[in-house]
This record gives structure tokens, C-alpha cells and sequence, in this order.
């Protein structure tokens, strides 16, 4: 996958509707090795499709277990009876930490030679807790790397021990794994937690899927768990997984920023999972929350604003990564303490999450086990690097509800977890409606674009008068006009506002300078140079505000908004548009020809229609307004007519 690759998302205005989960990835890799242990066939319905899930499957078939796909979601397994057909396997897991610690666990006591692997990141996790456990019962694993790192070498041993100590501050994974593996031994044996155990939910899950396979673990407080013996992994023949609660954090944190009503389903109150207790610490920030049996929902504090909390995340350490996120849209700093465990999943997630929070403009604290997030006074534009982490690229989405938006480098990593996540977050938000109005020169577009904006009581983007302010200021500062470096520097430096009808450039209000034909072939010049444009995408896209936008220019519907509302593609005939610009320059006692005017409209069209970069031309879907028949209300009311058509949709 290419790191250039990104998804820009636009500013938010509003969230709500309904997502349908997809199932959960604990849940999901639990179950399918769990089935895979057990004795009988069992069918798995709403698994989630997800690289974890993939690794886990490849991983089973590799290993002799039969998995046969359904459709929909759904898979057959026929267990082994925790005896793997394939004594000698090679196993690549990627960077599925629910499916390399308890595989790991599982073949270390089942009698075969071994290799696990996975990605470099997935090599920097610490797995040594979890090997030290196993070793304690006599299991033969070889680290092939770096002591206390996978890739692992597992050979065959005499089993034997019946206790087993583990540290419960690094990853429950360990734990999990542990007792997932522990009835292959057929003995009793007792796991004992060496210090605290952090994520205890993602425990309570691991005992009641083991519960549904017919296994039962004595939990003595939550320091110390007892298989007994004589017990054996039995098929319950279907089972559903619940969807992800991690996932719902996402869509239920959007409808508390964004208004709602917004509703996920697959998980609600009777979940397994322990991170539907993210909605209550949600309404701890002021967000009103309702949930029935399989259903959750969220809307807005009464008041419109979050509260800042202080909280403990140790259980939900995953879902508790949209509340750093959230806090963006709180009053006040928001702590969220206990969560060493975030350094050592996918990424060292304190440390991202704070370089990412700051980008955005957040003050953020970082300790050991803690972040602390002081929330900007505006939410600034950025590019959020993901680390190959899936939560980093759908926590972050929620900042696209700040004024500018959001850019996500490396969207595709959701993929771990939720493939369709983008797809399902553009469903249920609202972004800053955008009416683009492109056209050739002297077409009434500026005119017509201003008029819309004042009539619908949205910002103006007039982009032609960015190139030819760009011009002039790049007149004023000496600098040529094909210096395509210095004048895409300059871009970045130079500020400009629209205020009504009044245009301003470094804190200078411009005049009829700008309606000049001499500015108007500087601005042709300019937009011709792929850098310059480049350069200027940004701030174009910077226009783009509640309660909407109107803008007008040669690529507004194509490359700068092209997912606009309303798409208008405005034309006239060149001798239309030549009598046009006549009278404009007649009316402010300026002169010119119509021949020589009609001349260089002819000119720059066509030089706009051959450029390389962004040629003009009518973007897909747009609809053509041909305005030669046409006076300036006319052309107006056309464009409000379709625009409110489209609203009453």
C-alpha cells in the first residue's frame, strides 16, 4: 500500500442515522480458534471480515483445520478436538495480536513444530510475558529474534506443572491466551496474575466464550483462575458473534459532536463486550445516551458542548482512544489515566495520539500511563498519520467536525478491523454543503456565485480572484510570473479574505486592480503551473464553513470540491461574454474593444481548455447553465432552483 495514499474529509456539519456493526474482532478470533479446539462442527455467523480474521483463517487451514466460507459473513469449522492435523506449520499472522498470543498458547501445548511470525511491528510487540507462562508447564519455545519478541520457533514438549504465573500489566492477551489454551493439558492447572490485570472486560469475554464451548473457569477474584481437569472444547453448534463495541465508540462519539440522533446495532446492554461501558463514560461528558438490548444511540449534551473528564480507561483501553478525540470538542482539559497498554499495541498509541492531537492544534501532556488534552480554541486542518493502525485513522475522522476538516494518510489500514468504516461514516455525517460553479471567463459566474451565496447566507469563494491576487502580489513583490517555486512559496504566505463584496490581500483591501485584463492573463498564467495550484489547494479548500459555501471558478467541481452538492457548469457564447465584460469596463470608465475583448476570451479559453493541469471543462456531474439568454436574476434563480431541488430530496 503506497504511504502517499489519503482521504480527505470535509468539514462536518452534522451526524445522525443508523450503522450496523460489524462483528467483533475479540470476539471473532475467539470464537473461530475456539471452534477449531473443540469436538464437532460448528457454523459462525456475522464473523467479521477483517485482516485480523483473515490472518486467524489462514492460520487454521494451514494448520489442518477444515473452514469452509458460507457466504454472508458465515463459516463452517469442523474442529480437531485440540489435536491439529499439520505437526509442522509455518504461520504468518501479520499484525493480528488476537490471533498470534493465543495461537501462540494453543500450539505450544499441542505437541508440534512451530514457526510465528508477522509484520515488523508485530516483531516489537512483547510477547515474553506470555512465554514465560508457557514454559512454566514445560512448553519448548525459542525466540528467533530478540529475547522476549516474536518470530517464535514452538517444538514439541513434556508437558507438565499445574501452575502457571502470568503479568496482567502488559496485554490481557497474555492471560487470554493462556486460559484458551489450558484444557488441551486435561488437567487441572491454575493461572496466577502477577501484579494488576489491566483490560479485566476483554477477560470476562475469553471466559464466556470458553463458556459457550463448554469449558468453565473458576475465577478467584482477579488474581488467580482454575481449569479443572476432565474438561474438553464441545461445539455449540452456531454461533453469532456480537458486533465490534470498539467500533460503535466511533459513531456514537460523532453523534454526541454532531447533533444525532445517531444509533449503532449489534451491541447494546446485554453485550459480552466491556467496551459498551464507553457510553457511559460519553455521558459522563454531557452526551445523551439510550440503548435497548442490541442497539446503542447518542445525541448531543443538551447544552451542544462536551464536558472535560478525568477518567481511569483500564477498562477500555481501546474504545478509550475516541475519547482523546472527542476531548478536541470538550470544555475544558480531559485526562484519561491507566493506559500503559496503549504502548505496546499496533503502534505506541500515547505517543501518536499526542504528535496527531497536536497537529490539529491541541496542548497535549503525555506520561507513562497518561495523556492529558487541552482542546484548541478552532481545530486546525491536518494530515494525520495513521501508523498502520487502524484506530488512529477512525478516531481522527471525528476531528473532520472541526471548522477546516481532516486529511487521513493511509486510510486503508482500517481494513484490521472495518474495512468499510469510510463508507459507513460518510453515510451518517453531514459535510459543509458546497455549491460549485465553474465556467470560462466572462461567463457571470463571479456574479452569479456572489448573488447565491447572499440569497442562501453562505461564504464566497471566488478562486479566479485567488490567482489574480496571487498575480499581484507577486507583481508587488517583484517576483515573476514563471518562477513556479517562489510563486507556489507565496501562495503559502500570502492572506486573503472575502468579506461581502470586498476583497483583502495582506490586510489590504483591493480594488478594481483585479478586474484588470492585465491581472486576468497573469491569473491565466499562474493557473497553469502545477505547483502554483497545488499550492493553493489548501487554502481554497480553507473557504469551506459552516453553514456552506458557493464558489466559482475553472475547478471547483472537479479536483477542489468534488464532492459538492450542486455542481454547475455556467457557459455563454465568447461574443455574449465579450459585450459582457464591455459594458462592465464602460460602467467604471475604463475602455476597450469588443473585437479586442472577444479576441482575448477566445485566447484564454483556449489556453484553459489545453492546459495540462486541471484543464476546464464540465465536471461529472455537473449540469450545464448556458446564460446567453439569460440577465444576472435569472441565472441566480436558476441556480437556486436546482439547488433547492436537490434539498428536498
Amino acid at each position: 500500500m503506497s504511504q502517499h495514499e489519503f482521504l480527505e474529509l470535509p468539514p462536518l456539519m452534522s451526524a445522525h442515522g443508523t450503522v450496523r456493526l460489524p462483528g467483533s474482532k475479540s470476539i471473532s478470533n475467539r470464537v473461530l480458534l475456539l471452534a477449531a479446539l473443540a469436538q464437532g462442527t460448528t457454523v459462525v455467523r456475522d464473523l467479521l471480515h477483517s485482516d485480523d480474521t483473515e490472518r486467524m483463517l489462514d492460520a487454521l487451514r494451514v494448520l489442518g483445520v477444515g473452514v469452509e466460507s458460507l457466504g454472508d459473513n458465515a463459516y463452517r469449522v469442523t474442529g480437531c478436538g485440540g489435536d491439529f492435523p499439520n505437526k509442522e506449520a509455518k504461520l504468518f499472522l501479520g499484525n493480528a495480536g488476537t490471533a498470534f498470543r493465543p495461537l501462540t498458547a494453543a500450539l505450544a501445548l499441542s505437541g508440534g513444530s512451530y514457526e510465528l511470525s508477522g509484520v515488523p511491528r508485530m516483531h516489537e510487540r512483547p510477547i515474553g510475558d506470555l512465554v514465560d507462562a508457557l514454559r512454566q508447564l514445560g512448553a519448548n519455545i525459542e525466540y528467533l529474534g530478540n529475547e522476549g519478541f516474536p518470530p517464535l520457533q514452538i517444538k514439541p514438549a513434556t508437558l507438565a506443572g499445574d501452575v502457571a504465573q502470568v503479568r496482567g500489566d502488559v496485554s490481557s492477551q497474555f492471560l487470554t491466551g493462556l486460559l484458551m489454551a489450558l484444557p488441551l493439558l486435561g488437567r487441572t492447572v491454575s493461572v496466577e496474575v502477577v501484579g494488576e490485570l489491566i483490560s479485566k472486560p476483554y477477560i470476562e469475554i475469553t471466559l464466556a466464550m470458553m463458556a459457550r464451548f463448554g469449558v468453565k473457569v473458576e475465577r478467584q477474584g482477579w488474581q488467580r483462575f482454575v481449569v479443572f481437569g476432565g474438561q474438553r472444547y464441545v461445539s455449540p453448534q452456531e454461533i453469532y458473534v456480537e458486533g465490534d463495541a470498539s467500533s460503535a465508540s466511533y459513531f456514537l462519539a460523532a453523534g454526541a459532536i454532531g447533533g444525532g440522533p445517531l444509533r449503532v446495532e449489534g451491541v447494546g446492554k446485554d453485550s459480552v463486550q466491556g467496551d459498551v461501558r464507553f457510553a457511559e463514560e460519553l455521558a459522563k461528558m454531557g452526551a445523551r445516551i439510550t440503548m435497548g438490548p442490541n442497539w446503542m444511540e447518542a445525541r448531543a449534551p443538551e447544552s451542544g458542548k462536551l464536558n472535560a473528564i478525568d477518567l481511569d480507561c483500564n477498562h477500555i483501553p481501546d474504545a478509550a482512544m475516541t475519547l482523546a478525540v472527542a476531548a478536541l470538542f470538550a470544555d475544558g482539559t480531559t485526562t484519561l489515566r491507566n493506559i500503559a497498554s496503549w504502548r505496546v499495541k499496533e503502534t505506541d498509541r500515547i505517543s501518536a495520539m499526542a504528535t496527531e492531537l497536536r497537529k490539529v492544534g491541541a496542548t497535549v501532556e503525555e506520561g507513562a500511563d497518561y495523556i492529558r488534552i487541552t482542546p484548541p480554541a478552532q481545530i486546525k486542518h491536518a494530515a494525520i498519520d495513521t501508523y498502520d493502525d487502524h484506530r488512529m485513522a477512525m478516531c481522527f475522522s471525528l476531528a473532520a467536525f472541526g471548522a477546516a476538516g481532516v486529511r487521513i494518510n493511509d486510510p486503508k489500514c482500517v481494513a484490521k478491523t472495518f474495512p468499510d468504516y469510510f463508507a459507513e461514516f460518510a453515510k451518517v455525517t453531514q459535510a459543509v454543503p458546497v455549491i460549485a460553479i465553474d465556467g470560462p471567463s466572462a461567463s457571470g459566474k463571479g456574479t452569479v456565485a456572489q448573488r447565491v451565496a447572499t440569497a442562501l447566507g453562505m461564504h464566497y469563494l471566488d478562486s479566479g480572484a485567488l490567482y489574480r491576487l496571487l498575480g499581484l502580489a507577486a507583481q508587488r513583490r517583484g517576483v515573476a510570473l514563471d518562477a513556479e517555486a517562489r510563486l507556489a512559496d507565496l501562495a503559502g504566505e500570502v492572506d486573503i479574505r472575502f468579506e461581502g463584496e470586498d476583497i483583502w490581500l495582506d490586510g489590504v483591501k483591493v480594488g478594481d486592480e483585479l478586474r484588470t485584463e492585465e491581472a486576468g492573463s497573469a491569473a491565466s498564467k499562474i493557473a497553469a503551473l502545477p505547483m502554483v495550484r497545488a499550492a493553493l489547494l489548501d487554502k481554497q479548500r480553507a473557504f469551506r464553513r459552516a453553514p456552506g459555501l458557493v464558489a466559482d471558478g475553472r475547478d471547483m467541481a472537479s479536483v477542489v470540491f468534488p464532492d459538492a452538492e450542486l455542481k454547475i457548469f455556467l457557459t455563454a457564447s465568447a461574443e455574449a461574454r465579450a459585450e459582457r465584460r464591455y459594458k462592465q469596463l464602460k460602467a467604471k470608465g475604463m475602455g476597450g474593444s469588443i473585437a479586442a475583448l472577444l479576441q482575448d476570451i477566445q485566447a484564454r479559453d483556449e489556453r484553459d481548455t489545453q492546459r495540462s493541469v486541471a484543464p476546464l471543462q464540465q465536471a461529472q456531474g455537473a449540469s450545464l447553465l448556458d446564460t446567453t439568454p439569460l440577465n444576472i436574476e435569472q441565472a441566480v434563480q436558476e441556480v437556486l432552483d436546482r439547488y433547492q431541488a436537490l434539498e428536498s430530496k
